[in-house]
Parts: structure tokens; C-alpha cells; sequence
């Protein structure tokens, strides 16, 4: 029996198999959802690393902050690409709880301990969260949780008016379209913590630096900022 359970799984991988959601490959047995060659290939930044990176040069004199990085470089059509678009238009949330997972192993290798509180996602409005059934900014935070062993709030920082959007817009325009759109439900669970706040993908900062200005009126103790690609 255990034979022909074996060969039924053999011919189901033969028949559909697991593809790798970066290079588009077969994964073997011991691979998930990305295999080994992408998980090493992957254009890594290394900004965890040091202080004066890319995401944080971009963020200097727009708000305050402790630590800042993104885990790898987006291309257009490139892997971290097809990553983020399986993660946010496929419906794979696992694939986002495992990016956050190895954002924690960097994050963790950082030269000064980041020492986060609590983690909260960039927030979608909810009508957009509807239709695509979640937050994939949550997808990574979970995952992030389980590295960093902190909790997740979900339901604090909220996405009150629904924006266009942000693809071509530049920075001032981003700014503007996203301005006053988050707000803090209950500034208690947050006020004196040390806020890491979590999105997939940083291009002008704009979303971050509006979110940052709904947790610094709030009464954050210190904010750091974490995503899974940088583009400029």
C-alpha cells in the first residue's frame, strides 16, 4: 500500500510539478517554494549589515528611526519579481510567510541587536484586502514573527481611505496621494515600543514615511523599518 502511495505521489509530481516561484524550475523533495540554487542566486543586499545603506540614505530627514533594510534588489522581470507577484497577485500567502522567515535570518545577523517590541504590517484598506483576500505585508510579518519571536498587531495601524495607485507615481506624487491615509485604532498597545514596520517592497519610501508619521503621533518609543525588496 505504502508502495503505491509512493508511485501516486511520483506520477502526480510527474504530471504537475511543484515549480520553483523564482526561476519557474521543478523543485526536488527537499525544496519549498524556492529552490535551493534561487534561495543562494538571489540578489541579496546585504544592507542589514551596515548603518548608512540605500533604504536608509532614503529615509534620512523624513522621520527618525533605529534600523532600516530590504533583504534583496528588485529588477523588473527578474526573480525577486516573479517572488513578489506570485506572493501578491497568486494568492500565495506561504510564499510571503517564508520571505519573512528569511528576512528574520538577516535581520538577526545584524551587527547591533534590533531588539523590536512588536511587528506591524503596512496595512491595506480594506476593501483592496477583500478582493484579494489578504495583506501580503501580513504574510511577511508572520513569518518575521516566528525568526524574531515577537508578535504581529494586525488591527492597530489601518489604512482608512482607499488610494490609486503607486506604481507611476513619483516620490512627491506617492506622498500625496497616500497623505493622512493611515491612522493608529488603539495608540495604548503601541505607545512607548519599539515599532518594526513591515512592507514588501520600498521604491520612494513614501508609504513608509506616512506610516511613520500615524506611529510617531501615537507615542512610538523607536521605529525600524523592514522589507523584502528596495527599487529605485
Amino acid at each position: 500500500m505504502q508502495q503505491l502511495k509512493t508511485l501516486a505521489a511520483e506520477l502526480l509530481q510527474l504530471l504537475f510539478p511543484n515549480l520553483c516561484n523564482a526561476c519557474g524550475q521543478p523543485l526536488v523533495k527537499s525544496e519549498q517554494l524556492i529552490c535551493l540554487t534561487c534561495r543562494f542566486d538571489l540578489p541579496y543586499t546585504d544592507f542589514h549589515l551596515y548603518a548608512d545603506n540605500p533604504v536608509a540614505k532614503q529615509l534620512w530627514g523624513r522621520m527618525t528611526f533605529e534600523h532600516a533594510t530590504a533583504m534583496l534588489y528588485f529588477k523588473k522581470g527578474g526573480r525577486v519579481q516573479q517572488l513578489l507577484h506570485g506572493m501578491k497577485y497568486k494568492g500565495k500567502q506561504e510564499l510571503g510567510v517564508l520571505l519573512g522567515e528569511l528576512l528574520a535570518d538577516t535581520i538577526l545577523q545584524s551587527n547591533t541587536p534590533w531588539n523590536v517590541d512588536l511587528i506591524l504590517p503596512v496595512p491595506l484598506h480594506k476593501k483592496r484586502e477583500r478582493l484579494r483576500g489578504y495583506n501580503q505585508s501580513l504574510c511577511i510579518a508572520q513569518g518575521l514573527a516566528t525568526g524574531l519571536k515577537c508578535p504581529v498587531y494586525k488591527n492597530v495601524l489601518v489604512k482608512r481611505s482607499a488610494t490609486s495607485s503607486q506604481t507611476k507615481k513619483g516620490r512627491f506624487s506617492r506622498y500625496e496621494n497616500l497623505k493622512s491615509a493611515f491612522s493608529i485604532v488603539n495608540n495604548a498597545e503601541i505607545k512607548g515600543k519599539h515599532i518594526l514596520l513591515v512592507d514588501d517592497v520600498i521604491t520612494t519610501g513614501a508609504t513608509i514615511e506616512t506610516c511613520a508619521s500615524a506611529l510617531n503621533l501615537a507615542g512610538i518609543a523607536t521605529l525600524s523599518i523592514a522589507a523584502i525588496a528596495y527599487t529605485k
